[in-house]
């Protein structure tokens, strides 16, 4: 077990782990009091002109049709994090609940659910979403949320169900099965602590992949239809022809953000694998 003077020393120490950290931070703050200093809505016409560039009064500039692009862009960030939190959390439970199962019963529980895993695995997704689409007339955060976190688990559950595999034969499971500890209380209290910096690392990969995910399906036209979102504010850039219109404002912030977040999150992996990894370690 790393002490926490020792932790804390490395953890100081790793670039990656700092700079990462450093940039979702900031990007954190933006999403958090952005809004507060936006002078429009995000859908509303600020511009009667529209297209117009950065300037004192747009700072971002405006859209085609004369919204803030500021606006869009800070709480397009918030519903950026909503997706990472809320979609990569649930990604991360259920992979959790499965894999800890699977690892720990073994025998009849563990084929049973790693076939389920396989099926869900195999599952080709932008086809499901499709015919979801199709039905739905409306479609908010919390369900592509929903929808990203129970299909994203599978990686997750097989990973899990590895590491408990090898822990459930540790000399303290044995010690806690003899003691007369019920399963449930032996995954929570004795094999889920000594995994923890792995569950961290799945965490923030979840956490990436959910953002990634969202991204693509709102510029592909299949996010929410009732806010706004990075996806969603590049998506409204091509279909408008922003590119060939030169008007780079309002496609670049919201991609170099999705592209700066997920970086950082795959840095900050990178930089707590180093940490909790000794033979890793930058001495």
């Amino acid at each position: 077990m790393i002490k926490r003077s020792e932790l804390l020393y490395f953890t100081l120490r790793n670039r990656k782990l700092v700079i990462g950290s450093g940039i979702i931070l900031g990007f954190l703050l933006l999403a958090l009091i952005g809004p507060t200093f936006a002078k429009y809505r995000p859908m509303d016409y600020a511009s009667p002109l529209g297209a117009e560039p950065p300037s004192a009064k747009y700072w971002f500039g405006t859209t085609f049709f004369g919204q803030d692009v500021f606006s869009q862009f800070v709480h397009g960030l918030r519903a950026t994090f909503i997706v990472g939190l809320l979609g990569g959390g649930l990604g991360t439970l259920m992979g959790m609940l499965i894999g800890f199962t699977a690892g720990y019963r073994g025998g009849v529980v563990d084929e049973i659910l790693n076939a389920f895993t396989n099926i869900v695995l195999v599952i080709p997704t932008l086809a499901v979403l499709l015919i979801i689409a199709a039905y739905l007339q409306v479609r908010s955060l919390l369900m592509e949320c929903l929808f990203i976190g129970l299909t994203a688990w599978p990686w997750a559950a097989r990973a899990i169900r590895a590491q408990t595999f090898s822990l459930r034969s540790r000399d303290f499971v044995d010690l806690a099965r003899l003691s007369g500890m019920t399963s449930l209380r032996i995954i929570r209290d004795e094999i889920a602590p000594n995994m923890m910096s792995y569950l961290v690392l799945v965490f923030i990969l979840q956490f990436g992949g959910a953002i990634l995910t969202a991204a693509t399906l709102d510029f592909i036209g299949l996010g929410p239809t009732n806010t706004i979102s990075l996806g969603l504010m590049m998506q409204y850039a091509v279909l408008w022809g922003a590119l060939p219109l030169g008007m780079w404002w309002w496609f670049v912030p919201p991609g170099l953000a999705i592209t700066a977040i997920v970086g950082a999150l795959y840095s900050m992996n990178v930089g707590l694998d180093e940490i909790f990894n000794p033979k890793l370690r930058e001495i």
